[in-house]
């Protein structure tokens, strides 16, 4: 209220100062005490609500990641006996503020990527991106990685002081290694690495490795990060679930940081699109199919 007047700020002003946008302001007073209070209709569960939401926080502690979101909490459910659906979990979590905090983008259309950037078969198209981050020691620094398209897998990684042509090729080296036997001349037959446009991705000698490997080069479209899709995507989870968290004091302390996330990451975290399977799960299932 104002002291002068005796009336009430405007809304936008105390918006503006509290830093709160007016749209969560007006659903806080659409949900209104009543609808908080009120449960579902109809015949009991099994398990009651506050049972359910005791289990629920129990998972989200134990989980190796943060900010796990209600469907890859209802498949955590099921080892510890709880078949619950979907929207009940996602209620329950909305409910009691467990739901983590997602800022959500304007709706657009993007017929310019109608299609899919994802493969139906391990080692047919790969993608690599770079981020930086900052550690006491030895200041700014660099993690390059590479993942596979169908599994989201990260096939390889690398940190250095310096993210040169050299420091990029580790990851695709490492992968080359691990997934296709050897490192010999067109070794990679039938491979294809996404990439942006960076200076380590167009260097004649990055590219020249590539050609000698066999890996077809499919840059992204300039300025459409959407091409490297997934790459970009697990960045920002690398970036939430790690390099965020630390406060690295040097460069050997972040490598041996990230290199045990990408471990428990490649052999821990549920990916929706493949029933909920981890990334090795998925490559290991992928082939004993093919064979």
């Amino acid at each position: 209220m104002s002291p002068a007047t005796g009336r009430p700020y405007p809304l936008l002003w105390v918006c503006q100062l509290f830093r709160v946008s007016r749209s969560s302001v007006y659903a806080f007073r659409g949900w209104g005490a009543e609808r908080l209070l009120k449960r579902k209709r109809g015949p009991k569960t099994a398990v009651s609500d506050e049972e359910l939401v005791a289990e629920i926080r129990t998972v989200l502690k134990e989980s190796p990641f943060h900010g796990e979101g209600h469907r890859k909490v209802r498949v955590r459910l099921r080892p510890r006996g709880f078949q619950v659906g979907k929207n009940r979990v996602l209620r329950l979590m909305r409910e009691n503020g467990l739901l983590a905090p997602v800022r959500q983008g304007h709706p657009r259309g993007d017929p310019a990527h109608g299609g899919t950037i994802t493969t139906q078969r391990p080692n047919e198209l790969w993608g690599t991106d770079a981020t930086r981050f900052y550690t006491r020691g030895n200041g700014w620094c660099w993690f390059f990685g590479a993942i596979d398209h169908c599994t989201d897998e990260v096939v390889g990684w690398h940190v250095a002081k310096k993210g040169d042509r050299w420091a990029a090729l580790e990851p695709i080296r490492q992968g080359v290694k691990k997934h296709f036997g050897g490192y010999a001349p067109k070794m990679a037959l039938g491979l294809g690495l996404r990439h942006d446009w960076g200076p380590q991705y167009t260097a004649n000698q990055f590219l020249g490795e590539l050609r000698w490997l066999g890996i077809r080069s499919t840059p992204a479209y300039v300025g459409e990060p959407e091409c490297n899709g997934v790459m970009e995507r697990w960045l920002r989870t690398l970036k939430e679930e790690c390099l965020y968290l630390h406060d690295f004091e040097s460069l050997e302390e972040a490598r041996a940081i990230i290199g045990a996330f990408i471990e428990r990451y490649n052999r821990e975290w549920l990916i929706e699109r493949h029933d909920h399977r981890t990334p090795v799960e998925t490559r290991r299932q992928l082939t004993r199919q093919a064979a």
